[in-house]
């Protein structure tokens, strides 16, 4: 009789079927976590090596040295407080793109690449060219680009949109030390 070769399964015994498919999940996790980290570097690293080559590029010296106030930091804070902000702001806008937030809403990235090419663009102006004014409208620019950043990252994911303040904090510093050097 077929009953009789029959037996129950105990609850220790793990079934194949419960064992793959645990294996399948744990495999996908780990690889949605590998390209999670890898594209989190890439949104990084890609701002951090375009700030850090503008600032090669634009050399160290500052026109406005003669100029400056006594609270006028040295330059190579004002490179570190770049370096940090655009770095930030690629955590930030990784935040808002992991959660669809730029296809739902194309508007975010827009201000995002504003943000970064305005960003970008100050140092040069002001410490390479000496453009003081011209780097003061650069600063109102960067300092709307981050506002619309920051609330409508902000209706995406709360914690993007709380990573923008410190950078409106360093872009209002810009902005008051080039209306004072105007």
């Amino acid at each position: 009789m077929a009953s009789q070769d029959l037996r129950q399964r105990s609850k220790d015994e793990p079934t194949t079927t419960a064992t793959t498919t645990t294996n399948n999940r744990r495999a996908k996790k780990l690889a949605m976590a590998r390209r999670g980290l890898k594209s989190l570097s890439i949104a990084v690293a890609v701002p951090f090596t375009l700030t850090l080559l503008t600032i090669y590029l634009s050399g160290s010296s500052s026109s406005i040295a003669t100029a400056k106030p006594i609270w006028h930091p040295p330059i190579w804070a004002f490179h570190v407080a770049s370096l940090s902000s655009s770095s930030i702001m690629g955590l930030s806008a990784w935040l808002v793109w992991a959660e669809g937030g730029f296809r739902r809403r194309p508007v975010m990235a827009g201000l995002y690449l504003a943000q970064l090419a305005l960003g970008l663009l100050w140092g040069p102006v002001v410490f390479g060219l000496g453009a003081v004014r011209v780097g003061l409208g650069v600063c109102v620019g960067l300092f709307v680009a981050l506002l619309g950043c920051a609330q409508g990252f902000r209706e995406v994911n709360p914690i993007a949109g709380d990573l923008v303040k410190p950078c409106l904090a360093w872009v209002s510093f810009l902005a008051l030390l080039n209306y004072k050097l105007v």
